[in-house]
């Protein structure tokens, strides 16, 4: 075949394209940003911000402005910081395209091209250590191809020429002469012809599925509904307060009469003048109901905990996606390297007898051992320097093995060797031992490995555990033995010898030899040790865990019954690729309740079944190491990728475990669970404050309390509503009962029933103690009357002057939301449960605390604080601390109607 001539590239290119991946246009940063202002309660804040913008020049409160503009453009910054790059994915898999050359045959020369120059109709040669370039298919020699980046399987394909390609009996990746692009050749040479290339590869098809928008992450959803019910009580509270304020200018303060009603309302300076007193203390309420802070303490809480998951060596790439880890009701995971370790390793023995041992208890039989020793050290194509290298998976975990018992490999020389094929399956080396040793047969020895069911018909002798020979008849014992391993997905090799007197050039001629078994060793990739356990913890937070891999329905099964997730006889649990693309998208949601495997996968399975789980309403969850991975890891709501993966899963994931262990995504899960609990209780600290503010706000002007805090005081205020409880509140410590908890599904909303019930309960009760405590006085002057040696005028109350009364309430109003946050902290009756894992939370609690100490001292003019004396922070101190008190009685009432409730 002399290739493509100039003209014949020209034509296939113009007909199929090149090989290069078309890239979709992407959004830039600029647009990025501002897209991020479409946030849900961005937008409320956004609204807030412009009413408040049109008074602020009539009432001077610029510092509500400012505070609002602040929490907007540092939470949209930052949020578009985490998400851009996002489609980084793709780059990456053009940065890895760009960097490979491949020998193609054109015009009857052999020349190196870029792979992108690849066109359909190429001969491109390949050899071991290169990837292939383009689909094909292998028209000339053989191979052993490493296919796990693309379809998950971790054992090597054998691929071969065939001469009739009619035969239909394999498909995909599993026909014997089909090549992919992204393929590692591992060992062998041969030549392909291209068949598809760029897009039409599998190859391109991940690498345009790694450009689709992702679905709308749960958190940002839930903050859509939060929007719209903050939305809906703040212009409702609005009306009523505006028209409130309104009826008792127009009607309530004329005493009812129409007369004065009347002269009223055609007074219209007057009338305009109260109508934008009503309006201003209308918008003053929305501005009031909006969280603010929320999208500030998002951030906080979410970028603190990244730097804590850091060291239980899980990454963050994408803040988003640590809560969302918390809500998974589903997680698709990989096999190989995440449950699994990733390696082949020698696990089992099986003596000729059928005897089974492990690995260790092989080494204690001398004899034996050492011809173990021999096969898996000569016949071998692996190679050790630092590391094992070379060869195919299964070469270099024999290698491996053979390397922990070095001191007792026997000194043979090797003359020769027969590769293994995959039509054959086996492999032969030629030695020559020591003369001592020598067989009869001209002192030439031929160590054979196979496939069980080509060798065994071939034994006519075997090796004792002392290392003599004896006749060979295969016992039941020893199939049944052979049989039960196949089922627990070990992979068995068969390893005899035979004399010899000349090198052989092909296996085919020791079946004419009467062969000589040594025995079986096993290899399996296996079970990580802590991986079951691991599982187990995360189905007990009611998450279900779906495996998928590459492997065949029998490999696939025996693993999962050894993780626990699926007993031996659960067949209706397992569903092959085939089976799952003859099933329609409906078939799929109705079985997916009840699917635990899912085996020979491909990079199309996995996607279908992220995107069917979450039309299905749940959160998707995703993990994966390869270039298969990335669609359905983009796709996921969070994906998880593995630290050694493929550098394009690692840019598609959203958080990347950094050991590779699948009990690193337990952590994730809690930190997850953790991260959206400390936004529950942000929300019901700052709520609860903003519900009394609104409150006072509304109340007080009907009771002649028209600014109960400055300007200057409700800027300390926000400060401790916004970035100091979010910073509080991230720190809150992960205890492994919130894994014991159901998953939130995608749409349930951020606030619960027992979230409403203690901000409304004690919202309204701090309203009601910081309205009363303006009614101090009258009080005092109602004692008085009883209490005689007091001053009959209440005068003894506050020294009589109202800037003490005002710096009280200044204190009161601060140290009633020092005490809330610790009712906020937890729903349990002991509001210090766990609290000392929550330092940040202890600090700035005391640190709020002196310092409003300091101001009430020495804030001055500047915070219209006159100081307070010791029977004055008495009063302040107990009447603040009935927040705790009250709470406290909230849920003793909840626990005896048995409606205990949770955060």
């Amino acid at each position: 075949m002399s290739g493509l001539t100039p003209r014949e590239v020209e034509t296939s290119a113009r007909l199929y394209g090149t090989n290069a991946l078309t890239r979709k246009k992407q959004k830039s940063f600029l647009r990025q940003y501002l897209a991020s202002f479409g946030d849900p309660v961005i937008r409320i804040l956004l609204v807030a911000l412009c009413v408040n913008l049109l008074f602020m020049l009539r009432d001077a409160n610029w510092y509500e402005s400012a505070g609002i503009a602040v929490a907007v453009l540092l939470a949209t910054l930052i949020s578009t910081l985490s998400e851009y790059g996002s489609e980084s994915a793709f780059e990456k898999l053009q940065e890895e395209a760009a960097n490979i050359k491949c020998r193609a045959r054109r015009a009857g020369k052999i020349t190196e091209l870029p792979v992108n120059e690849i066109v359909v109709g190429d001969v491109v040669l390949i050899q071991a250590g290169e990837r292939v370039p383009a689909d094909g298919r292998l028209v000339s020699g053989e191979l052993s191809v490493d296919q796990s980046a693309l379809n998950g399987e971790s054992k090597e394909a054998g691929k071969y020429a065939r001469t009739d390609t009619r035969d239909g009996s394999a498909a995909g990746f599993l026909a014997p002469d089909k090549l992919f692009r992204g393929s590692v050749v591992c060992s062998g040479e041969g030549v392909m012809v291209v068949e598809r290339v760029g897009d039409r590869t599998y190859y391109g098809g991940i690498a345009a599925e790694t450009q689709e928008e992702t679905i709308e992450s749960p958190l940002k959803a839930r903050l859509s509904q939060l929007a719209k019910t903050i939305s809906v009580f703040g212009y409702a509270a609005a009306a009523i307060v505006a028209s409130a304020n309104l009826f008792n200018s127009a009607v309530i303060a004329n005493q009812f009469n129409p007369a004065l009603i009347a002269a009223y309302l055609a007074d219209k300076p007057q009338l305009f003048q109260d109508f934008m007193r009503a309006l201003t203390l209308g918008i003053t309420v929305i501005v009031m109901a909006v969280p603010e802070g929320l999208p500030m303490m998002i951030t906080v809480v979410l970028s603190a905990n990244m730097r804590r998951m850091l060291k239980d060596h899980v990454l963050v790439r994408k803040l988003v996606g640590i809560e969302t880890s918390g809500s998974l009701n589903i997680l698709f995971t990989d096999k190989t390297g995440t449950l699994t370790g990733g390696s082949l390793r020698v696990v089992s023995f099986i003596g000729a007898n059928g005897r089974l041992m492990d690995a260790e208890q092989i080494k204690k039989i001398e004899p034996l051992y050492q011809k173990v020793l021999a096969n898996c050290y000569y016949n071998n194509a692996a190679v050790a320097a630092q590391t094992v290298s070379g060869g195919n998976s299964t070469d270099r975990a024999l290698l491996a093995f053979a390397l922990e018992g070095s001191r007792k490999i026997p000194a043979y020389e090797k003359v020769g060797i027969v590769p293994f094929n995959s039509r054959d399956k086996m492999s032969a080396a030629e030695i020559i031992p020591p003369p001592p040793s020598a067989p009869e047969s001209g002192g030439r020895l031929f160590l054979i490995k196979g496939a069980p069911e080509v060798l065994l018909p071939h034994c006519t002798r075997l090796y004792d555990e002392k290392g003599k020979l004896r006749p060979f008849t295969c016992p039941s014992a020893l199939k049944s033995m052979l049989a039960s391993q196949a089922r627990s997905a070990v992979r068995l090799l068969a390893l005899c010898e035979c004399g010899g007197t000349a090198p052989q050039k092909t296996p085919v001629d020791f079946r004419k030899n009467d062969l000589t078994l040594i025995g079986f060793l096993g290899i399996r990739d296996e079970v990580r040790k802590e991986a079951r356990a691991a599982v187990s913890e995360v189905m007990g937070a009611g998450v279900q865990v779906v495996m998928v891999t590459g492997d065949n329905r029998e490999t696939a099964v025996a693993i999962a019954a050894k993780l626990g997730l699926v007993k031996p006889d659960e067949h209706r649990r397992v569903l092959t690729s085939e089976a799952l693309n003859r099933m329609s998208d409906a078939e799929v949601r109705r079985v997916l309740p009840d699917l635990r495997v899912i085996a020979r996968a491909l990079p199309s399975d996995k996607s279908r079944l992220v995107r069917l789980a979450q039309e299905s309403g749940l959160v998707a969850g995703m993990t994966g190491d390869g270039v298969n991975d990335a669609p359905a890891l983009k796709k996921a709501d969070v994906g998880f990728a593995m630290g050694d993966g493929a550098e394009i899963a690692k840019e598609a994931g959203d958080i990347v475990i950094m050991d590779n262990n699948f009990a690193s995504v337990v952590k994730a899960v809690l930190y997850g669970r953790t991260i959206f609990k400390s936004i529950r209780k942000f929300l019901i600290f700052q709520l609860t404050i903003n519900l009394c503010a609104v409150g006072v706000s509304v109340i007080g002007p009907f009771i002649g309390v028209s600014s109960p805090v400055t300007v200057i005081q409700m800027l300390w205020i926000n400060m401790i509503m916004d970035t100091l409880a979010g910073l509080a509140y991230a720190g809150e410590t992960p205890l492994p009962e919130y894994m014991r908890e159901k998953p939130k599904r995608r749409g349930e909303p951020i606030m619960n029933r027992y979230m409403y019930n203690q901000i409304v309960c004690t919202g309204l009760y701090t309203t009601a103690m910081c309205l009363m405590f303006f009614k101090l006085p009258e009080i005092a002057r109602l004692i008085s009357r009883f209490l005689p040696g007091l001053n009959p005028d209440g005068a003894w109350l506050f020294r009589g002057e109202e800037r003490y009364m005002l710096t009280a309430f200044f204190a009161l109003f601060i140290f009633a939301g020092v005490f809330n946050s610790l009712n906020a902290r937890t729903y349990r009756l002991n509001l210090f449960s766990h609290i000392a894992g929550n330092k940040m939370f202890i600090g700035i609690m005391l640190a709020i605390s002196l310092i409003q100490i300091l101001l009430i001292y020495y804030g001055g003019q500047v915070f219209r604080t006159a100081g307070l004396k010791a029977g004055e922070w008495v009063i302040v101190a107990l009447m603040a601390l009935t927040v705790v008190f009250f709470d406290l009685a909230r849920k003793l009432v909840l626990r005896a109607n048995h409606r205990k409730g949770f955060i």
